[in-house]
């Protein structure tokens, strides 16, 4: 099926571009403290918006009729409609420029800058690239670049293939235990308006995608390392994140997050139930 793909035509529509605008409201910022279990108050008007908490803003509001069979819209946005059905988050890199302020204006640049068909262990797939950046009054706040790749369906009656990863290193002093249930899915699809089934429809993610349970998001884990370097960087601010997804991580089990310093920052993992890695980052800190 690789080879019938038209990379060249999707390629083609690289540069599309959008323009957003919202505003930096303190309503999300309660949900995600929560969500978080963070035992700290949400941030005030004036006061900056954590790490990756900027996922709570510009929800992607495609209308019902542009959303694909696993809820998640398809040809919306600066994206094209992919040939392959099955989608996951698959990394970001952050650059944090300069804070974001609860009460901000906000005015958010949308780019489809990349798209790669590749060989993974699990069959062929598209990686598919968003650079996104956010404007405040005061200039260019963060540049963030989203990672998706786009999978061939899952035969009837297989399970998904999951990649098999090797474990990450021993000597992490950090370290963090996650237990996400359905509710704190569900409450994380609704904080950052993401209607794809696999994280809150149990039957659909099991029974058409083939997996074991409900797939935790990629952004989910992603905030719980960004958290876990914010706990432990001493008041350091974060100048830049990069993270590679490597294997699904799912509500059936408790998953681990982990990290160590490093000359210019930290390296972090989230890891599976069975000890190997589901998600790499690095971090450059001021």
């Amino acid at each position: 099926m690789a080879a019938s793909v038209d990379i060249d035509a999707l390629r083609h529509q690289l540069g599309r571009k959008i323009v957003e605008e919202d505003e930096a409201t303190a309503a999300p910022m309660r949900g995600m403290t929560v969500t978080f279990e963070r035992e700290e108050k949400p941030p005030a008007r004036g006061e900056p918006v954590p790490p990756g908490w900027h996922l709570a803003y510009f929800p992607a509001a495609a209308p019902r009729n542009t959303l694909g069979a696993d809820g998640a819209p398809t040809g919306f946005g600066v994206m094209p409609e992919m040939p392959f059905p099955r989608r996951m988050y698959a990394g970001a890199k952050l650059t944090f420029h300069a804070p974001i302020l609860v009460g901000d204006a906000l005015r958010r640049e949308t780019e489809f800058s990349d798209v790669q068909l590749r060989q993974g262990s699990t069959g062929a797939l598209i990686l598919g690239v968003q650079t996104r950046r956010i404007y405040t009054p005061r200039g260019l706040a963060l540049t963030d670049e989203q990672q998706t790749v786009f999978r061939e369906e899952v035969p009837p009656g297989q399970q998904s293939g999951i990649p098999k990863r090797e474990e990450p290193p021993a000597d992490t002093p950090w370290r963090k235990v996650w237990a996400p249930d359905s509710v704190t899915l569900f409450r994380y699809s609704a904080l950052t308006f993401n209607p794809h089934r696999i994280h809150y429809d149990r039957p659909y993610a099991m029974q058409t995608e083939g997996y074991p349970g409900l797939v935790v998001h990629g952004p989910f884990s992603q905030q719980c390392l960004l958290d876990l370097l914010r706990d432990n960087a001493g008041g350091r601010e974060i100048k830049s994140f990069s993270m590679r997804a490597r294997a699904p991580l799912f509500d059936v089990a408790p998953f681990t997050v982990v990290g160590r310093p490093t000359p210019n920052g930290a390296e972090l993992w989230a890891v599976t139930p069975q000890g190997t890695i589901a998600m790499q980052a690095q971090a450059e800190l001021a």
